[in-house]
C-alpha cells in the first residue's frame, strides 16, 4: 500500500506529547539499532574466539561469523538510517504548537546518524580484518 501524499498534520491535539511521543519512539528505534551493532559484534568476535580457543575450527565457521556479525552491524546502520527519516517525516506534520519553544529537534537526529557512521567504521573495520 503507497503512502498518500496529502499533507496533513498527525493530530489535530495542538499537545506537545504528540512530539514528545515521536522523540520516544526515535529513542526505541536508536536502542534497537545499537543492539544489533552489538550483537554484530558479538557475532564477529566469536570467530576469532573460536579461532584461539579451537585452532583446528574450521575456515567456514570464522568466516561465516564475520558475514553474520557484519549483517548485524549493518543492518543496524541501516535501522539508525531509516528511523532518522521516519522521526523527520513526522516532525514535517507537526504543528509550531506542538513543539515546545526553544526546544531543539536535531539532537536525536544527530545522535541516530553518528550511530549509523559509527555502525557502517565498524562494519568496514571488519572487512579490512584490522
Amino acid at each position: 500500500m503507497r503512502e498518500s501524499k496529502i499533507n496533513h498534520t498527525m493530530s489535530d491535539l495542538n499537545d506537545p506529547r504528540v512530539f514528545f511521543a515521536a522523540e520516544r519512539t526515535l529513542l526505541a528505534w536508536s536502542r534497537t539499532a545499537l543492539a544489533l551493532i552489538a550483537f554484530g559484534f558479538v557475532i564477529e568476535r566469536s570467530g576469532l574466539l573460536l579461532a584461539a580457543v579451537m585452532p583446528h575450527a574450521s575456515d567456514t565457521q570464522r568466516v561465516a561469523s564475520l558475514w553474520v556479525g557484519l549483517a548485524f552491524t549493518l543492518l543496524g546502520s541501516w535501522v539508525s538510517v531509516y528511523s532518522t527519516l521516519q522521526f523527520r517525516r513526522v516532525l514535517k506534520t507537526l504543528k509550531p504548537v506542538e513543539i515546545p519553544d526553544g526546544y531543539r529537534t536535531t539532537p536525536g537526529v544527530a545522535v541516530n546518524l553518528a550511530i549509523a557512521v559509527l555502525g557502517a567504521a565498524l562494519a568496514f573495520y571488519f572487512l579490512v580484518g584490522a
